[in-house]
């Protein structure tokens, strides 16, 4: 299989903060980039050499994208098959269809992965508020129900307290095909990182571990101070999922742990991932330019983290106040950095950029980066 080298042109289905820190460290290798997103203003607009403002279903913007690039990859799930067969009739895409399929019905997630017996909580399909209500009986008096499709941070979700929430629940998330998972006792969110190229080359980040608030990621700290059971484990699971889906890019693998230590997989992301940005500063080798070197079929990076980093999320509540979020003010913590992604409309709970700390220990860094983060916000 031909390798794709640097002053080839690198095409991008998404144009969001994942494809511009994509674009950028593709910039860095030496490679040209397109992209594709529906915003005009969209945040890689400003670093890629061309942008079509197209929607994600729009199969002829697809194909004119692929017509000009050695390769596509995606960083959002949300592209239409459609669009991801148009392309690749001119270029390599990568991923592919057949991981997109799985990956975007969470119904047909769920199956897959207990069909090869990967550790699930236990969670029913539905498709009428009748089917809730059963299953909820079933599953118990707690519940998470989420959209089949699309939905993150929290969004195309709901709590279900018992069966008699179902008609409201269902009609909340528009009386379409969801799943219903029960509430676990949850100690810990962990995320586990694989790059795979075409050639089967893999190479496993260790697992970060995630805090969220309202459903957001809030921070995330690389390396996890997890137990090592469990991050063997989890990493292990995570490689044999990519391999098996035959994955050629990166994949996410969330992962909960409960309070009895059983380790269970909750979602599945084919990207770049928030819980990941830390690598730009803790690794040897960034997602980012994993990535490329990943969907261009180049040598794999060292995934070795040389120290460890915290991040914390900037939502756009923050740009809403009187005064804009003081910079200053976190950027006077030595060891501390700004990462912003060049999105001009604030708006309640929309990623805006983040902070990143190095420390001593993981501890040290979370730490860090909370206390950056309330001068930043409490300067206002």
């Amino acid at each position: 299989m031909a390798r794709i080298l640097p002053g080839a042109t690198l095409g991008i289905l998404g144009g969001g903060q994942l494809g511009r820190m994509t674009a950028m460290a593709a910039r860095g290798l030496g490679f040209h980039i397109h992209a594709l997103d529906p915003d005009p203003s969209c945040a890689a607009r400003f670093v890629v050499e061309r942008c079509i403002t197209a929607a994600f279903d729009d199969d002829f913007a697809a194909a004119d994208l692929a017509r000009h690039c050695a390769v596509v990859t995606l960083e959002i799930e949300s592209v239409s098959l459609a669009s991801l067969d148009a392309a690749r009739r001119y270029a390599p895409v990568r991923p592919g269809r057949e991981v997109l399929e799985v990956i975007q019905n969470r119904t047909l997630q769920k199956s897959w992965l207990a069909q090869r017996g990967y550790p699930l909580g236990p969670w029913r399909a539905v498709t009428t508020a009748e089917e809730l209500a059963d299953a909820s009986r079933t599953l118990g008096a707690q519940c998470f129900v989420k959209h089949n499709t699309g939905g993150y941070d929290g969004r195309g979700q709901a709590r279900l307290a018992g069966p008699a929430d179902a008609d409201a629940v269902w009609a909340s998330l528009g009386a379409s095909p969801c799943v219903i998972e029960r509430a676990l006792e949850i100690t810990s969110e962990l995320s586990v990182l694989v790059a795979r190229s075409p050639s089967g080359e893999t190479a496993v980040y260790p697992a970060a571990l995630n805090h969220h608030e309202e459903r957001i990621l809030a921070w995330s700290v690389l390396p996890g101070p997890v137990a090592p059971g469990h991050s063997r484990k989890a990493e292990e699971l995570a490689r044999q999922i990519a391999q098996d889906l035959g994955v050629e890019g990166l994949l996410v693998v969330e992962l909960f742990v409960t309070r009895d230590g059983e380790l269970f997989v909750n979602e599945l992301a084919p990207r770049p991932h928030n819980s990941f940005h830390a690598t730009e500063v803790a690794c040897l080798t960034s997602q980012f330019e994993q990535h490329v070197r990943a969907v261009c079929d180049l040598p794999l990076g060292s995934v070795e983290v040389v120290r460890p980093v915290a991040i914390r999320n900037l939502l756009g509540d923050l740009w809403l106040g009187e005064a804009p979020p003081r910079f200053d003010e976190a950027l006077a913590l030595p060891g501390v950095r700004v990462h912003l992604y060049g999105k001009r409309v604030a708006r309640p709970g929309r990623k805006m950029g983040h902070l990143s700390a190095v420390g001593a220990t993981p501890a040290d860094a979370v730490a860090l980066v909370e206390t950056a983060y309330a001068r930043l916000a409490a300067a206002r």
